[in-house]
């Protein structure tokens, strides 16, 4: 059982908190039994609250969710589905999501959740990357999986289709289930994250990860078995590990789950007819729910609003007080970290930085010498290694993962690929990505992507993708487009461009601004000079 240390410990003293952080990783762990099936030991503890546009609701306690998910467990045991394999979980902000998961843990399968809105071509790459034996996903997104004969289970919820199992025709196999022991070194689960070159690269975590992940539940949302948390970040996304699945249920605290578009005065309502006490929300959803009418609705629950994924700037934070009357604390995390660096309740907050290391992080500054620096210094972000929070490797590319690493004065650090100041204190401040990833609305976007499917236009024989400022989103998707001979920038090949993209890919990763040019600013090399480009300082 791994639900012993669950009181929530605000941070009265920084110093005092890292100097005292322990935080033992067992030798073996697996989340769907230490967990989950820990908890469901009280039949009335309420893991689940659910909800939809429709005003259709669910409440499951960790004891539905144990039987629903040994159901699930039954289900792929029979299909064959062993120790280490990768299951593709993509399913929208639903129930059977949090069930799926804990039924691969349970099993000792590494699940890999993504959003809904990927394209069959980003479905079919994470399908035979990753050499996936087996998907779980809604009757709707099927398609997506056209080739998916050779794999050992196919799990369709939402109705029935040919060669699938219906989710709800699980509900023949027995709810008793034996989790399998799971090493802290083991394969635990995957995500996708894009880079600034090549395809997506899939980060692989521990189980150690798993367990970790409940140390920024504790420190920095402060969740206790009392609270309900509300975490707005899509399901094939990290964030939903660290906010809606591990960190909370690791403290025993119930998540609210609303499967629904995004309106203003619905988040309000819902926060309010839920008592949510935690609410997490991308600064690009802050900024639009500031321009709300709250008097209507009773938030004396909300004691706390963290923020992660883009930066959260000193006005944003200012108006949410004065409105909510609770405080915004920005966080940092990364796919590959998880969530690394805090603001924490009960510490000073300095305007503009994401706040100071989680207990049990060591961050650093890399500067352009190859020094390291701790304090009052600006460079590369660092997180030493060792650290339970790093990702297991990047699969399949150990030369990938080595690149990570930097070894110093008979140290070894990760590098994070972030810029970053750290000061006196021990605060830090972000001032951007070291390479050319597009963060916008907290969606990562890696500019090949957006290129490779341009590219297959015929209209477009070269294309360099950058991000720009955008107060809105943080940064939007811009394309710098030179046309093939023949094709002329004539009204409505930008949309055309735009609409073929979203057929290629993920809607999100559309370019919403297209300049037509003659020409790309490269290096002698041959390398598109990005930098230049988001400058503005370059014309063709």
């Amino acid at each position: 059982m791994s639900t012993e240390s669950t009181a929530s410990q605000p941070m009265i003293d920084y110093s005092q908190c890292v100097a005292e952080h322990a935080l033992p990783i067992p030798e073996w762990f697996n989340f769907g039994g230490d967990v989950v099936d820990a908890y469901a030991a009280d039949p009335d503890k309420v893991a689940l609250l659910w909800c939809n546009e429709c005003g259709d609701e669910r409440r499951l306690t960790f004891a539905d969710i144990k039987r629903a998910s040994n159901r699930i467990a039954n289900y792929l045991t029979e299909c064959g589905v062993k120790r280490g394999e990768r299951v593709v979980v993509m399913l929208p902000r639903i129930p059977e999501w949090q069930i799926a998961l804990t039924a691969c843990f349970k099993v000792g399968a590494v699940p890999i959740p993504c959003i809904t809105m990927l394209s069959e071509r980003d479905v079919n790459y994470r399908m035979r990357h990753s050499a996936a034996v087996a998907v779980i996903t809604r009757q709707a997104d099927i398609h997506k999986f056209a080739d998916s004969d050779h794999l050992q289970a196919r799990l369709c919820v939402g109705g029935s289709a040919p060669g699938w199992q219906d989710w709800l025709a699980c509900e023949q196999y027995g709810d008793n289930f034996a989790p399998l022991r799971v090493g802290a070194e083991d394969p635990a689960i995957m995500y996708y994250t894009s880079g600034s070159t090549g395809n997506p690269k899939g980060v692989l975590h521990a189980a150690r990860a798993l367990y970790v992940w409940r140390t920024s539940a504790r420190y920095w949302l402060t969740l206790t078995p009392d609270d309900v948390m509300w975490c707005t970040a899509d399901t094939g996304w990290s964030k939903a590990g660290t906010s809606i699945l591990f960190g909370p249920w690791s403290q025993g605290a119930a998540v609210l789950f609303y499967d629904g578009p995004f309106d203003p005065q619905r988040r309000f309502e819902l926060l309010a007819r839920y008592r949510v006490n935690v609410f997490c929300a991308a600064a690009t959803e802050l900024r639009q729910l500031l321009t709300q009418d709250v008097t209507p609705y009773d938030l004396a629950a909300l004691r706390l609003t963290v923020s992660a994924g883009e930066s959260v700037n000193p006005e944003i934070v200012a108006a949410w007080q004065a409105l909510t009357g609770t405080p915004v604390l920005d966080g940092y995390g990364q796919t590959e970290t998880l969530m690394t660096v805090m603001n924490y309740p009960g510490m000073p907050v300095k305007p503009g930085s994401m706040g100071r290391a989680l207990p049990g992080v060591t961050v650093a500054v890399l500067d352009e010498d190859e020094r390291i620096h701790t304090r009052s210094a600006r460079g590369r972000l660092v997180i030493r290694a060792p650290n339970p929070q790093l990702l297991l490797e990047y699969w399949q590319d150990t030369l990938l993962t080595a690149e990570q690493y930097v070894g110093i004065d008979g140290q070894r650090w990760f590098v994070t690929g972030d810029t970053v100041e750290i000061d006196a204190d021990g605060y830090v401040f972000y001032f951007g990505r070291d390479d050319d990833v597009i963060n916008s609305s907290g969606y990562r976007i890696g500019p090949q992507e957006v290129e490779n499917a341009l590219i297959e236009h015929p209209a477009v024989r070269e294309s360099a993708v950058v991000g720009l400022p955008d107060e809105a989103r943080g940064q939007i998707v811009a394309a710098f487009v030179i046309l093939h001979e023949g094709y002329v920038a004539k009204p409505g090949l930008v949309e055309a461009l735009q609409a073929h993209v979203k057929d290629l890919t993920a809607p999100y990763k559309y370019p919403r601004r297209i300049e037509f040019v003659t020409g790309l600013p490269k290096t002698v090399s041959g390398k598109i000079q990005r930098n230049l480009l988001r400058a503005g300082t370059w014309r063709a």
